[in-house]
C-alpha cells in the first residue's frame, strides 16, 4: 500500500496526515488557538478537512492536544487516545514530567509550573485505546497504535507495517529539547520509555516522526540505547 505521510508544524508540536485508502489518519494536534493555521496548511498541501478521519493523540499534555477540539469541530474525525489519559484530555490536570537529562533537570523547574496552567478547549474522545493498542485497518492503514508508556503512562505511537513510527514525546529533535535527536528530555519514566523503545525496535520501526523535530533513522536510536 502507498501511503503519503505529510509533517505539518502547529505550534511547537510536529504532527503528521498519513493518508491511506479510506482517508487520513492524523497524528497529534499542535498547541492551542492553531485552527486557522491549520486551516492554511490544508489547503496548501489541497486536503479536504472532511479526508481526515482520525485524531491519534498520542498524549494529554497541552501541546499535542490543544487544538484537538477545533480539528475535531472542523473535520468530523474521531479523536482517540489511550484510556489513561481521557481524564486529562477532557477535563484537565497535567501529568507532569521529570527532568531525564541535565537539559531537563535544569529546565523543568522554570518551565513546568507554567505550562500546568495553560489551558485549552476540552474535547471528548471518541475511541479508548488500552494497553493492547488498535489495528489501524479500519482506517485503511497497514499499521498500528501502539501503547508505548515512559513520557507519559498513556502514551501512544504509531506504526506503519513499512516501518514509519509516529512516536509523540518518545524522541525530541529540536530547540530547546534536544540539539540532536534522541530520547526525550523529560518523561514520566524513563525506564518504561527505553523499554518502549525496544519494543518498536523489534517491532520493525525504520523512520522517526518525533513530536518536536525533524524525522530521522531508527539507527540514531539503536546507538542511543546502545541495541
Amino acid at each position: 500500500m502507498t501511503t503519503d505521510i505529510f509533517h505539518i508544524k502547529l505550534g511547537i508540536c510536529s504532527c503528521y496526515l498519513i493518508g491511506g485508502s479510506k482517508g487520513i489518519v492524523m497524528v497529534d494536534a499542535g498547541t492551542p488557538g492553531k485552527i486557522r493555521s491549520f486551516k492554511r496548511k490544508l489547503a496548501r498541501l489541497h486536503i479536504h478537512p472532511e479526508d481526515i478521519k482520525l485524531i491519534v493523540i498520542t498524549h494529554s499534555h497541552f501541546d499535542h492536544a490543544g487544538s484537538a477540539k477545533e480539528i475535531r469541530d472542523l473535520t468530523g474525525a474521531r479523536i482517540l487516545i489511550h484510556k489513561f489519559e481521557k481524564e486529562y484530555l477532557e477535563d484537565g490536570g497535567f501529568i507532569m514530567p521529570k527532568g531525564v537529562n541535565l537539559n531537563g533537570k535544569i529546565t523543568r523547574p522554570l518551565i513546568f509550573p507554567f505550562l500546568k496552567r495553560i489551558r485549552f478547549p476540552r474535547p471528548k474522545a471518541d475511541l479508548l485505546v488500552d494497553n493492547d493498542g488498535l489495528s489501524l485497518h479500519e482506517f485503511g492503514l497497514d499499521g498500528n497504535i501502539i501503547h508505548t508508556p515512559g513520557h507519559t503512562p498513556g502514551s501512544l505511537s504509531v506504526l506503519l507495517n513499512s516501518g514509519e513510527a509516529f512516536v509523540g514525546c518518545m524522541a525530541h529533535n529540536n530547540f530547546p529539547f534536544r540539539l540532536n535527536p534522541g530520547l526525550p528530555t523529560y518523561a514520566k519514566d524513563i525506564d518504561k520509555v527505553i523499554e518502549s523503545w525496544k519494543m518498536l525496535i523489534d517491532k520493525g520501526a525504520r523512520t522517526i516522526f518525533p513530536g518536536h523535530g525533524n524525522p530521522f533513522p531508527v539507527e540514531v536510536m539503536k546507538r542511543e540505547l546502545s541495541y
